[in-house]
């Protein structure tokens, strides 16, 4: 007689770490209001007042400090004002600073926190390569976590060997391919000691003037960007950088009418050529660079459709409001809100934050 024993179902697979994880994500995404969604998509500068407060209000995604979140106070003091800011987010907080080395320290340059500022990479590099570059962010790294940061704004992969150019203070003052193993040793390095990092500025400033105080119009071929500044980026995003920023500078080569964080051709190169899948944030949205393209409650906006999934923006009080009334009527789907908000949770989940 032939065997009709039952067969015993087969038991699946156990889900990978990373299948629980997205699990982990989107049903928390799936619980979320539009809301807390949207408020997720802000990454904003400390307000004066209502610090606190307003990470709940507005359900914000992180805090970003600046020089005078730290100036004069003591190591406890700085951690005692984000921990507070922790205590009031029911998604915890991105908590960022701008610690490049050089020119542009937030933290090192309170004597109270470091003896002395963080160095340039260029004065890095000269004196001990990559070697040095490498124990630097590492050394970086502790420090801000040591206060609660998760991410820091670098490194900086602008390619410039022209001391006249407005940016060539904060990079490494070499050529795209010395440049290129720069960004990848300090995102590995940031990786290696689970510190967020972002590559700056997008798609690569070149000799453009300040977009703090006005348009900065980039007229180079898009020939240079293929061949040079490109090249850093996609280094970095080959070696994992959780975050690329976008400039405002308006590059004639991909969009002749829009600054680059408000110009959806701009991230198209960046998602599809250059392959990035992690999180594109804005540089400031009040910045002049933008504000001559949008009014008052229309950058964010603006900045939503063109495919950011992080603004950066000190008014974010109006402009918060302004993209929940772009979703209701229409404007932004919500779809696109929600792809915006996996990318951020993912990230934080990945940082350890989550």
């Amino acid at each position: 007689a032939a065997d009709t024993q039952p067969q015993e179902p087969e038991t699946p697979p156990e889900p990978t770490p990373e299948e629980l994880a997205a699990r982990e994500v989107e049903d928390l995404l799936a619980s979320m209001t539009l809301e807390e969604k949207v408020g997720q998509l802000f990454f904003v500068q400390v307000p004066d007042a209502e610090a606190v407060s307003d990470v709940s209000t507005y359900h914000l995604g992180g805090y970003i400090l600046f020089g005078r979140d730290f100036k004069d106070k003591t190591a406890e003091q700085v951690t005692t004002d984000i921990q507070s800011y922790q205590g009031a987010a029911e998604i915890p907080l991105l908590i960022a600073v701008d610690e490049e080395g050089g020119t542009v320290n937030r933290v090192s340059s309170n004597p109270n926190l470091r003896s002395s500022p963080f160095r340039s990479p260029q004065s890095l590099y000269s004196e001990g390569g990559l070697e040095l570059v490498r124990s630097d962010a590492q050394e970086k790294c502790r420090l801000l976590e040591s206060l609660g940061i998760n991410i820091n704004f670098a490194p900086v992969c602008d390619v410039s060997q022209d001391p006249a150019d407005f940016i060539y203070d904060r990079t490494l003052g070499r050529d795209a391919q010395e440049t290129s193993q720069y960004v990848a040793a300090v995102v590995e390095t940031m990786a290696e000691e689970g510190m967020g990092s972002v590559l700056k500025h997008f798609p690569g400033y070149g000799n453009n003037t300040d977009t703090h105080t006005g348009v900065a119009y980039d007229d180079r071929p898009y020939d240079t960007f293929l061949t040079s500044d490109f090249l850093p980026f996609q280094a970095g995003i080959a070696a994992g950088a959780d975050m690329v920023l976008v400039s405002h500078n308006i590059v004639s080569a991909m969009d002749e009418a829009s600054p680059a964080s408000l110009s959806p051709e701009v991230h198209r190169v960046l998602r599809e050529d250059l392959g990035f899948t992690g999180v594109i944030v804005t540089d400031d949205l009040v910045m002049d660079g933008v504000r001559d393209f949008a009014g008052d409650d229309e950058a964010a906006v603006l900045a939503v459709q063109a495919g950011n999934d992080l603004l950066c923006c000190t008014d974010f009080q109006t402009q918060v409001p302004a993209v929940l009334a772009a979703v209701e009527s229409g404007e932004i789907t919500e779809e696109q809100i929600d792809a915006a908000v996996l990318r951020v949770l993912t990230m934080k989940l990945r940082l350890g934050i989550l």
